[in-house]
């Protein structure tokens, strides 16, 4: 079977994401590549939550529309979901809590056998799953081995029991691939931060970016990094500045409304020189907004943040290889430059799973930062070439580091003298000139597709995985920018020889990737965009695709 598509639904706290995950897995095991997107409402109990698995051959980044097996935990997910069945698709579902036509299994009746928490009828579902789509129980086991780490024979017991009760399928044969490892798109942002050498991770719970907290925060003692929840958005960007200040590496995550707080600490760490790394997970506003749905509205906020002018580092990673990628690479241009960087995802890169290939992700380059030779007076704002000063840490007896948010001299000191002002300003700005010159070297814009062809669909973030395949099934060229600031204006018109029609795709109303293209003297012939919350399904971008083409 080339691919499949598995979806699992119920309401929040019937362990939707974990059953999701288990069924990703099981399918990886066999060599498949996997992409799973995860749909809840903002409830702690209650509403209609799903986990929608798609495993194919090669690499992808997207889901389909059409589902070949639903896997119910209420008659809920059967109506909301019925019609995207096919004629061979099947569904399984809890008789005891639904009625369709399908192999129903009375899973609260079974658990109640087994003694079993209410929890584990997901269990049960898996295993009618695996049975049915004819994946061998030798498989189910290990991975409920590796992957439930509490009550693991019960939850074994259960799934047993949907094992047997399900009609054995044709079986479902090893590609021979390499099993790739599952990972969300906020796991492989911090797996990338902790490679650029992160040394503390300050944040307040905020979707879609929380998981990033609870990642680091569980692997804390693995990597020997500081992990921080305080008391707001405010507290997280002061303090760590002040990491930074103290010659940590210090990392803050957040959403946009979050972000929105940071904006004055965020100036702060432009004027002062200190380096941060900010990652953002978009989700749809303005205010709360849909605060566990996903969107694209928030580059120009990232790229005009915060009072004054001073340059900064954003991308905007399009899958698990590129947000480790990319986040080591932002965490180590801060801190060369001393400049503040923005890693910019969204909902579905963010929470997103990917099957994670570390090899074809890139190697990251080591990145040092400016170190003070201990030699005559410190001065912590040195006027130097390239704009960048050399870094002294308290307690260092030898120097007395002084940051300032106000303008100031060389050696830190308030000053309000013109010329100093003009000194300072231009010292500031040609760190982001040396920076533009240094980006050249990274791939800041990916080709995909038909290399030769006249049309190209190009795109920012999560919508990479949708254009490439949508991309390939038209015949075009697809062109990804994940760099954004400092913008790659000669690799994108290289990349764009020879296109006579370009058609952008991205989650906002306003068509902000395009401004931003305009900025830089690329004109757009189409735009298609999407602001339901949701992501592009591969069928949905076809047809969009259809009507401009």
């Amino acid at each position: 079977m080339n691919e499949l598509s598995v979806l699992i639904g119920g309401q929040a706290g019937d362990g939707i994401n974990q059953a999701g995950l288990l069924a990703a897995r099981l399918l990886a095991q066999l060599g498949y590549r996997i992409y799973v997107n995860y749909d809840y409402p903002s409830l702690i109990r209650g509403g209609h939550n799903f986990s929608l698995v798609r495993a194919a051959k090669s690499r992808i980044g997207v889901c389909r529309d059409r589902i070949d097996y639903l896997l119910a935990l209420n008659q809920d997910t059967i109506e909301k979901h019925r019609a995207k069945l096919g004629s061979q698709s099947r569904l399984i579902y809890d008789s005891d809590s639904a009625s369709a036509e399908g192999l129903g299994l009375p899973l609260k009746t079974i658990v109640k056998e087994a003694s079993a928490p209410e929890l584990t009828r997901n269990s049960c579902l898996i295993g009618a799953f695996a049975r049915s789509a004819g994946i061998e129980w030798s498989v189910l086991e290990k991975v409920f081995t590796k992957d439930i780490p509490r009550e693991l024979e019960l939850n074994l017991k259960v799934a047993r029991r949907g094992f047997e009760s399900a009609e054995a399928g044709e079986r479902l044969e090893p590609l021979g691939q390499e099993v790739l490892p599952l990972v969300s798109g906020n796991e492989a942002c911090g797996l990338g931060l902790v490679a650029a050498g992160l040394d503390a991770y300050i944040a307040y719970p905020m979707t879609p970016s929380s998981s990033l907290l609870h990642f680091l925060a569980h692997v804390a003692e693995d990597f020997n990094i500081t992990v921080i929840h305080p008391e707001s958005e405010i507290a997280v960007m002061l303090m760590a500045l002040g990491y930074a200040y103290a010659g940590r590496r210090a990392a803050v995550g957040t959403s946009g409304g979050g972000f929105c707080l940071m904006t004055e600490g965020f100036s702060l760490s432009g004027m002062a020189e200190i380096p941060i790394a900010v990652v953002v997970g978009q989700r749809p506003g303005p205010s709360t907004g849909l605060p566990t749905y996903t969107s694209q509205t928030e580059l120009h906020f990232v790229m005009n943040a915060g009072q004054g002018e001073f340059p900064r580092f954003v991308v905007a990673p399009g899958d698990a290889e590129e947000a480790y990628y990319w986040s080591a690479i932002a965490l180590n241009l801060s801190w060369k430059y001393q400049i503040p960087s923005i890693i910019l995802m969204d909902k579905t890169a963010c929470e997103g799973t990917y099957s994670f290939d570390i090899a074809s992700a890139g190697e990251v380059p080591e990145g040092g930062a400016a170190l003070w030779n201990g030699e005559g007076l410190y001065r912590r704002y040195l006027n130097t070439e390239t704009g960048v000063s050399p870094l002294a840490f308290p307690p260092d007896k030898r120097a007395v580091v002084k940051v300032d948010s106000y303008e100031h001299d060389e050696n830190g000191i308030t000053t309000e003298d013109p010329s100093l002002t003009k000194m300072m300003q231009e010292k500031r700005a040609r760190k982001g000139t040396h920076l533009a010159e240094e980006v050249k070297r990274y791939r800041g814009v990916r080709i995909y597709g038909e290399r030769g062809a006249s049309t190209a669909l190009i795109c920012w973030g999560s919508n990479k995985g949708v254009c490439i395949e949508a991309g390939e099934r038209l015949g075009a060229k697809v062109v990804h920018v994940p760099l954004l600031a400092p913008f790659p204006i000669g690799q994108l018109k290289e990349a764009l020889e020879g296109v006579r029609r370009i058609i952008c795709i991205e989650n906002n109303i306003t068509g902000q990737f395009v401004r931003l293209l305009g900025c830089h003297g690329v004109t757009v012939n189409d735009n298609i965009l999407k602001y339901d919350g949701r992501q592009f399904s591969l069928e949905e971008l076809e047809g969009e695709l259809a009507k401009v083409t």
